[in-house]
């Protein structure tokens, strides 16, 4: 079973996506749900804006733009809205994000990121804007964030926030633990527990 990745430090360039209201039928589309394993989907995220109706890379498109790198999303306001689809962040972690910066998600889609470990970071509109200015003056802009102390940092300027998680997720964050890893991780104090109902 492939093991999932745990959480601690994050510090990256970014890739923007300054838009507002993206969809989970703009992050994949729904022609491209037909499968069941969660390998595969990042080549089709944001399909229908990565390519033309040839198949050809749309060149001035974040995602083909070879200034942009790194394992960190920074995107407009109200990421992951529309269908609760579980998909969009099958694709986002398939192609490689760890950490997606909003001033606000979705719910469904916010909790879809955590189950597949990648980290929905919400900041406020003020340092989202300054951070994508940053960006666009220079790709090579870098990120830290830290989920230990629960801060993210523009490198480029020093500004640092703080930011929220429940903290169950963050423990299954850090640990590498899905849900059922979890629980298997207590055990024994499961099997203790149930012992003592006898």
């Amino acid at each position: 079973m492939k093991s999932n990745p745990k959480f601690d430090i994050v510090q990256s360039t970014c890739v923007p996506l300054p838009i507002e209201n993206v969809d989970t039928d703009q992050i994949i589309p729904a022609r491209f749900l037909r499968a069941t394993s969660r390998e595969g989907f990042g080549e089709n995220l944001f399909r229908d804006w990565r390519y033309d109706s040839n198949n050809n890379p749309i060149p001035d498109f974040p995602l083909n733009n070879p200034a942009y790198s790194g394992c960190i999303l920074v995107a407009g306001k109200n990421f992951g809205c529309g269908s609760s689809r579980e998909h969009a962040a099958w694709a986002i972690a398939d192609y490689g994000f760890r950490v997606v910066i909003s001033s606000f998600f979705a719910d469904i889609h916010k909790n879809n990121e955590l189950n597949n470990f990648v980290l929905p970071v919400v900041v406020s509109p003020g340092f989202l804007d300054e951070l994508f200015k940053c960006i666009e003056e220079n790709p090579a802009t870098e990120v830290k964030v830290d989920l230990p102390e629960q801060t993210v940092t523009n490198l480029a300027t020093g500004a640092k926030e703080k930011f929220d998680i429940n903290p169950y997720k963050k423990q299954c964050l850090m640990e590498g633990l899905d849900d059922i890893g979890y629980l298997l991780s207590h055990k024994e104090d499961i099997e203790k527990w149930e012992n003592n109902q006898r």
